[in-house]
């Protein structure tokens, strides 16, 4: 059985900035820090590791009240951004979701995000009911880690009958792709998030594609 693996910002949606802009007003309503975000890299990272770069560039310990006192107020914020800044649901996605759970493919995902803002973000856009499970960045600093984590998702879920092989991990960063082998998955690089055509296929995914309006081709390799 084939099991596909979702990234979101980027590969399932663009939200238009909200996840940045709602953990600034977390920083300056937490911390009083004003413009906190602008030197930091998010493109196929996990919060829990943006989050630790942001409180050392500022000074702050990295520590769990810190933790938890800002990924509450990123929480409480996030929704009111996702409708203000009106981001969308990236080209071919509904369409390709429904498809995979008519051939009744498990559908989970590995993503950066906290797991509580990965349910804000495609709740937001209506898609969170596709995927049941997955790998979060509520803990781990590298993404490899996140992997891991929804890798044993999928054996839980299917009892320990699959083959890494048959895991496909869609995303639109290098991280994606380096993670995908980490767990002897194989990679789909689309190019819809910061990185282009040329940059992602220098790391040499199993499919790369512009985007997923086509997704003839992956649906094709999960048949």
């Amino acid at each position: 059985m084939h099991v596909c693996l979702f990234d979101i910002d980027g590969t399932l949606i663009s939200s238009g900035g909200a996840g940045k802009a709602a953990l600034e007003m977390a920083m300056a309503a937490e911390f009083g820090v004003a413009h906190s975000v602008e030197k930091l890299q998010f493109s196929g990272r996990s919060d829990r590791a943006i989050v630790l770069d942001l409180l050392q560039l500022h000074g702050i310990e990295d520590k769990p009240e810190h933790w938890q006192r800002l990924t509450a107020a990123y929480l409480q914020n996030l929704p009111g951004c996702l409708a203000s800044l009106q981001g969308r649901v990236l080209p071919g996605i509904a369409a390709l979701l429904d498809e995979l759970r008519r051939r009744a493919i498990p559908l989970g995902l590995l993503t950066g995000n906290i797991r509580a803002g990965a349910k804000v973000k495609l709740g937001h856009f209506g898609l969170y009911e596709h995927f049941p499970f997955g790998g979060f960045g509520d803990h781990h600093f590298d993404r490899d880690d996140i992997a891991r984590e929804a890798l044993a998702e999928v054996k839980a879920r299917l009892n320990g009958r699959h083959s890494p092989e048959r895991i496909w991990v869609i995303g639109d960063t290098p991280l994606d792709i380096r993670c995908a082998r980490a767990i002897g998955a194989r990679a789909v690089a689309v190019a819809t998030g910061w990185h282009s055509l040329e940059e992602l296929a220098a790391h040499q995914p199993d499919l790369l594609l512009t985007d997923l309006s086509d997704a003839t081709a992956l649906l094709e390799r999960c048949a």
